[in-house]
C-alpha cells in the first residue's frame, strides 16, 4: 500500500494521507514526497490548487514516532522542515479536509492552508511540550494570532486538544460538515477556485499573506533550530521513551 496518494485531476493536485492503519502518521519519506510534490506544483501551470485530505476517521496523528526517532530532524534541510517551508511559501490556494484526529503537524499544517473544511468528528491538538520539544511550522507565531494568546497557551503550553467547533470559532476552520462530506466539499471548493481568474486568485492570496510572510519564515527557521536542539535533551528522550513504553513520562527531575 502506498502511504501517500498524489493525484492531479482537472488542475487540482490532491495529496491523500493513506496510512489509516497507522492513523495517517507521517514518515520521513512522506515528508520528502510532499515537499517534492509542492515544489513541482509550484512550477506547474496546469496545477492551480492543492488539496490535503485524510480518511473520514482520521486526518493525521502527526509523526510516526518510530520512524521519527530513526532519523530525527536535527538539520534545517530535513524533509519535514523542507515540506513546511514549501507549504508556507506556496503561492497557489491550499485546501485541507480534516476529519478525526489532527495531531501536531496535523494541526500546524492548517495554519498555512487557505480553506479548511472539518468533519464534526475533527479533534485538534499540538502536544509538542508534552514531548519535550517546541512548536513548529511557525505555530508559536500563528497560533496566538489566530486563537488569541490564552487559547494558544492552553493548546501549546498544556497540550490541550480542541474541537471542530472551537476551531471554527477561532477561524482555523472554514466550515464544519459530516465526516463523509468533508473531502467532497474540499474538491468542490477547489474546482470553484480553478474556475476563477488565475492572476486574481494568486495576487489576492499574496496580498493577504504579505504582511507577515517574512515573520513566518523567520519564526519557522528559529523553531526548527530549537526543535533540533531539544531532541537531544533529556526531556525529549524521556518523553519519547515513555511514549514507546506506553507509560507516563517523569519530568520531575528535568
Amino acid at each position: 500500500m502506498t502511504d501517500l496518494l498524489i493525484d492531479t485531476t482537472d488542475q487540482v493536485m490532491t495529496i491523500t494521507f493513506n496510512r489509516v492503519d497507522k492513523k495517517n502518521s507521517f514518515t520521513t519519506a512522506m515528508y520528502a514526497d510532499m515537499a517534492d510534490a509542492l515544489a513541482n506544483a509550484q512550477l506547474d501551470d496546469n496545477i492551480r490548487v492543492v488539496v490535503f485530505q485524510g480518511h473520514e476517521t482520521v486526518f493525521s496523528a502527526g509523526n510516526d514516532i518510530a520512524d521519527f526517532l530513526q532519523a530525527p530532524p536535527t538539520a534545517l534541510d530535513a524533509p519535514v522542515f523542507r515540506f513546511l517551508r514549501n507549504v508556507s511559501a506556496f503561492t497557489k490556494p491550499v485546501i485541507a479536509a480534516v476529519c478525526g484526529p489532527a495531531v501536531g503537524i496535523g494541526t500546524t499544517l492548517l495554519f498555512h492552508c487557505d480553506l479548511v473544511y472539518a468533519g464534526d468528528n475533527a479533534a485538534f491538538s499540538m502536544p509538542f511540550v508534552n514531548l519535550g520539544v517546541c512548536p513548529e511550522a511557525a505555530s508559536s507565531l500563528l497560533a496566538p494570532q489566530r486563537m488569541g494568546y490564552g487559547r494558544a497557551a492552553e493548546a501549546l503550553l498544556l497540550g490541550d486538544p480542541f474541537t471542530a467547533e472551537a476551531a471554527l470559532e477561532m477561524g482555523l476552520v472554514s466550515r464544519i460538515v459530516p465526516p463523509t462530506e468533508a473531502n467532497a466539499l474540499a474538491q468542490r471548493q477547489a474546482q470553484r477556485l480553478v474556475a476563477k481568474p488565475r492572476t486574481a486568485v494568486l495576487e489576492t492570496k499574496r496580498l493577504m499573506k504579505l504582511s507577515q510572510a517574512s515573520a513566518v519564515e523567520q519564526r519557522m527557521t528559529e523553531e526548527a533550530v530549537i526543535f533540533g536542539r531539544m531532541l537531544g535533551e533529556p526531556a525529549s528522550k524521556e518523553a519519547f521513551s515513555a511514549f514507546l513504553g506506553k507509560r507516563k513520562p517523569d519530568f520531575s527531575k528535568l
